[in-house]
């Protein structure tokens, strides 16, 4: 484990706050959320869903916060920019080289969650990346409600691809659900 390697990784992925999902500026988002942002949330989402799917949820939280470190250097690729060229090999091999020499016991644990969050041939695997679409499925559904009406296709493709039970009960109440009800009695008046 060297130390300036592990300092070097932390500065790189800051680099995730600064990257855009660019899917979304199809649906001519001007400002969309970053790779960081949509980490964040889908890290929480498969907590959730792990806990629902009786899954090790540590073990899914932890695919979800690394899965998308890669595109510090990649970038994040829309599906219309990916038919062009190979991004899960890309992103592999990024990620395999962000996580050299950062100790043998996390290189060999991170690659295994990264494996099988791509390859989805575990429970965990499945839960990670149905939470995966899953958030980008929320984040639609809010585009959707300010106006952005051609993100309603993300939901629409995150429901053909989902995998567990709660997922599929989650989108299906988002779908019923404004993105502001949350806070609809949390008001108070004060005077």
């Amino acid at each position: 484990m060297k130390i300036k390697k592990i300092v070097n990784f932390i500065f790189e992925i800051n680099q995730l706050k600064k990257r855009k999902i660019s899917g979304w500026y199809l649906a001519n988002v001007d400002s969309p959320l970053s790779v960081a942002e949509h980490s964040l949330r889908a890290a929480q989402i498969g907590y959730i869903l792990a806990k629902m799917e009786g899954a090790d949820a540590n073990k899914v939280t932890t695919m979800l916060v690394i899965h998308d470190n890669a595109e510090a250097r990649t970038g994040d690729q829309n599906k219309v920019s990916a038919r062009y060229f190979s991004k899960k090999n890309a992103e592999k091999t990024a990620f395999k080289e962000q996580i050299k020499d950062l100790g043998s016991d996390l290189e060999e644990q991170w690659l295994k969650y990264f494996e099988e969050f791509e390859k989805r041939n575990t429970k965990e695997g499945i839960i990670a990346q149905d939470a995966d679409w899953l958030e980008t499925a929320f984040q639609a559904k809010e585009y959707v409600d300010l106006g952005y009406t051609s993100a309603q296709n993300w939901i629409d493709n995150v429901e053909k691809a989902l995998k567990t039970d709660s997922a599929k009960k989650l989108l299906a109440e988002m779908q019923q659900t404004a993105s502001t009800d949350w806070w609809q009695n949390l008001k108070k008046i004060t005077y």
